[in-house]
């Protein structure tokens, strides 16, 4: 078996797995609880097929220019669109982790963020706009996915590192996306750092195994039912309690109360003076009683 016939088959069984993956997702009403999982699924559904076919078959409009040019624009607007749509996929899945702990999901949030800004200001800024062509596209594209794939791993690393503390199982299909997501990260890495030159290089079959295996494990994980999420019972004095609290209370001004204008000094006074006239009276009045 010739190595290209090779790749053709882990193409087409790609496909089938991303339709496997997105028909399972559905079917199992996935989608409402991770919204832009299911819109990354239903774009790379349709559009993984249409770029196979001009990949691989010199496209629908033939093997010219135009098909070249078509492909070309075709491949980096869902690529760049698979960014944007992985930067929401990482915020829905830090919340269904942090679900039961509001604050520190909040704060968290808040962090991600930033990490991914200061991720895409260091990767934008190598890049020149001062000759802007067409090829300034692919770089923005670059930039972009490597920004997300940063905080795809630290994502994957944060949910390892605090499994127990959160009660999350393996078995969650929060984990199952953030570990999902991590090894294509590494995959593409390891793909940018090496020299390849066509689609059958090893590389090239290590990275489309990898990209297998993780799809395969996607679909396990709808397909399998997915256990019942173990309630957090902390004590008061738990300090992930206690961070929970502080985080609530960021960033939260609070109720406004109106304070009353302090009482009049001289009415103090006079209240006092008539307290002092009346127990004297009292005490001489139950000395006569006795």
């Amino acid at each position: 078996m010739s190595s290209q016939l090779e790749m053709s088959l882990m193409s087409a069984l790609e496909v089938l797995l991303w339709a496997v993956l997105g028909f399972l997702f559905w079917k199992n009403k996935l989608h409402r609880r991770f919204p832009a999982m299911g819109a990354y699924l239903v774009l790379r559904v349709a559009s993984t097929p249409v770029q196979l076919a001009f990949l691989l078959n010199g496209g629908l409009l033939g093997s010219g220019r135009t098909s070249i040019a078509v492909y070309f624009f075709l491949y980096w607007a869902v690529y760049i669109a698979s960014a944007v749509l992985l930067y929401f996929v990482c915020m829905e899945v830090f919340r269904s982790a942090l679900s039961a702990l509001p604050g520190l999901m909040r704060l968290g949030i808040v962090v991600f963020r930033w990490v991914f800004l200061a991720s895409a200001i260091a990767s934008f800024s190598t890049i020149s706009f001062l000759h802007l062509s067409i090829l300034v596209i692919p770089d923005i594209g670059y930039r972009l996915m490597r920004a997300v794939s940063i905080l795809e791993l630290c994502l994957l690393a944060f949910l390892c590192l605090t499994m127990n503390a959160f009660r999350l199982s393996v078995r969650d299909l929060a984990f199952g996306i953030a570990l999902g997501f991590g090894v294509m990260s590494t995959a593409d890495f390891i793909l940018a750092a090496t020299s390849h030159s066509s689609l059958t290089d090893n590389v090239q079959f290590v990275y489309e195994s990898l990209i297998l295996v993780v799809l395969g494990l996607w679909v396990a994980y709808a397909a399998l039912p997915e256990p019942a999420r173990k309630p957090m019972l902390l004590p008061v004095n738990s300090t992930i309690y206690r961070w929970n609290e502080i985080a609530t209370a960021l960033g939260h001004t609070g109720t406004q109360i109106a304070l009353r204008q302090p009482v009049n000094n001289s009415l103090l006074t006079d209240v006092e003076n008539v307290v002092d006239r009346v127990m004297p009276r009292n005490m001489k009045g139950r000395k006569s009683e006795i």
